[in-house]
């Protein structure tokens, strides 16, 4: 059984099987389509990614629920005013039938909903509100997480520092009247384990003598 090949079944298609050589779109179908006879009274409008990185500005119907019959408009690029260029091909009886619009909250998109269909309610999808909401909730945490870091390590130095002022030997030196000397006497007072302190005795001798 041999394999079909791709690009010379998709050549076959297009010119032979398919009806694209007498398609009235054929010539500006790489930048705008319009299907107008798809528009119903609930549509989308969204920006999409086909190839390449490319942006196209999407219009479909609600009412064919993602089948065949969905798309109203394809259109190249998201710029507001060439969208609207494109759209309002559309005859303005089918536009003013429209009574909501699904959209992003891009400005762009808002005014392109806006001049097209003068009489849509616009309607702010449930994907961005969710997204936004969820960013919002996400910063919050962030930012009090950083708060409690930020009283976490207050508390830690505070705890060392307070256990090293308990630990800490206060000396006290005791030099003699002579210029020259060979040791000192060192006092220092450390707290039990009861809390009271004690002094205690140290002697500790040094090799050097100070100058005069």
């Amino acid at each position: 059984m041999y394999g079909v090949n791709g690009r010379k079944f998709q050549r076959q298609y297009k010119k032979s099987i398919s009806d694209f050589k007498d398609w009235d779109q054929k010539e500006h179908a790489a930048d705008w389509i319009l299907y107008s006879e798809n528009l119903s009274d609930q549509l989308s409008l969204d920006e999409v990614a086909l190839s390449d990185g490319e942006l196209y500005t999407v219009l479909t119907s609600k009412k064919a629920k993602g089948r065949k019959g969905s798309i109203v408009a394809i259109i190249k690029g998201t710029q507001s005013d060439k969208v609207i260029e494109q759209i309002l091909k559309i005859s303005r009886k089918l536009r003013q039938k429209v009574k909501e619009i699904t959209l992003d909250m891009a400005g762009s998109m808002k005014l392109i909903a806006k001049r097209c269909f003068p009489n849509a309610v616009q309607v702010i999808d449930r994907f961005h509100v969710q997204k936004l909401a969820t960013e919002a909730l996400q910063n919050l945490r962030i930012q009090h997480r950083w708060e409690a870091i930020d009283l976490e390590n207050t508390l830690l130095t505070e705890a060392k520092r307070e256990r090293r002022s308990r630990k800490l030997k206060f000396l006290k030196m005791v030099i003699p009247e002579s210029n020259s000397w060979q040791g000192a006497d060192i006092y220092s007072t450390k707290p039990k384990k009861s809390g009271h302190q004690a002094k205690t005795k140290e002697r500790t001798y040094y090799s050097r003598t100070i100058p005069t």
